[in-house]
């Protein structure tokens, strides 16, 4: 195995000091793809300044998850990929274990670290390898050519739920995923951002959360199942958001109306067209 045979993506937007953790956590043989979602033309120089491995693309506008991370892995020749979020910060090694994982597998489409909570279903073992339904989106080792006939992610979503569903599409096809016990990737988890727009970005999170959630299950449980399912969610959301209103309590207000707006977006099959106000 050689460096050359994997490409490192990873999907930024205002990512700052999070960002350059985690490259400073990959080792410079490593050829790494920024996709940035602005057209922030200084942060392009001084990535690429400050790393000779790294080449920065700028989609002048967010494009979320599904969307960027397909036009990173759009640009790779590599025989395989790693999508890493950028509040990860890879352990020593990590990236080695993956390569060397690929040599214990007949086949693959997706490896993955063990997630911290351990919330797999686990089906086979292989020494450190389990097979698994899916795994989480923060760092997904990907076999390129196993994606010919389904493709990437689906870019109807904006975040959230699409590298499950990514993985259930995969898993129709016969198409086998693992994850790997001596992988370990160090994942802060809903904070890819500078802390200065953690509220814009909590308000955008309850959007997208509904509005994937109900699309989601639309597409793998069909309209009337998934009314019947998060109608709940609707009402609940409905009345805490009168609810705040009238304790004015403007900022559990606005999170309810958000949640309310993404759920009705999504059931009324209106494409997911929130993006944070900076």
């Amino acid at each position: 195995m050689t460096e050359n045979e994997i490409t490192i993506i990873i999907n930024t937007f205002r990512s700052g000091v999070k960002l350059l953790k985690c490259l400073q956590s990959i080792e410079s043989k490593y050829k790494v793809i920024i996709v940035e979602n602005s057209s922030n033309h200084s942060f392009k120089k001084e990535i690429e300044n400050k790393f000779s491995n790294v080449e920065c693309i700028m989609t002048g506008e967010n494009l979320g998850y599904a969307k960027g991370n397909n036009l990173g892995l759009s640009k790779i020749k590599s025989k395989y990929a790693l999508i890493l979020n950028p509040d990860c910060v890879l352990e020593k090694n990590a990236i080695k274990n993956f390569l060397n994982t690929t040599t214990k597998l007949d086949d693959f489409a997706i490896i993955g670290p063990t997630h911290e909570n351990g919330l797999y279903n686990k089906t086979d073992k292989i020494n450190s390898v389990t097979e698994v339904e899916s795994v989480k989106g923060f760092a997904m080792f990907l076999n390129m050519s196993e994606f010919k006939e389904v493709g990437f992610f689906d870019s109807n979503f904006f975040i959230y739920l699409e590298e499950i569903d990514l993985c259930k599409r995969l898993r129709k096809t016969n198409k086998k995923i693992f994850s790997d016990s001596s992988i370990v990737v160090k994942h802060q988890g809903g904070s890819s951002h500078e802390e200065k727009y953690n509220y814009e970005m909590e308000l955008s999170r309850n959007w997208h959360w509904m509005w994937s959630l109900f699309y989601f299950n639309r597409k793998h449980k069909g309209f009337i199942i998934t009314l019947f399912l998060l109608s709940p969610y609707f009402i609940s959301s409905f009345f805490k958001t009168v609810i705040y209103f009238i304790l004015m309590n403007s900022t559990k207000k606005l999170i309810y109306k958000q949640r309310l707006s993404g759920l009705f977006n999504s059931m009324i099959g209106k494409e997911s067209w929130y993006r944070p106000l900076f």
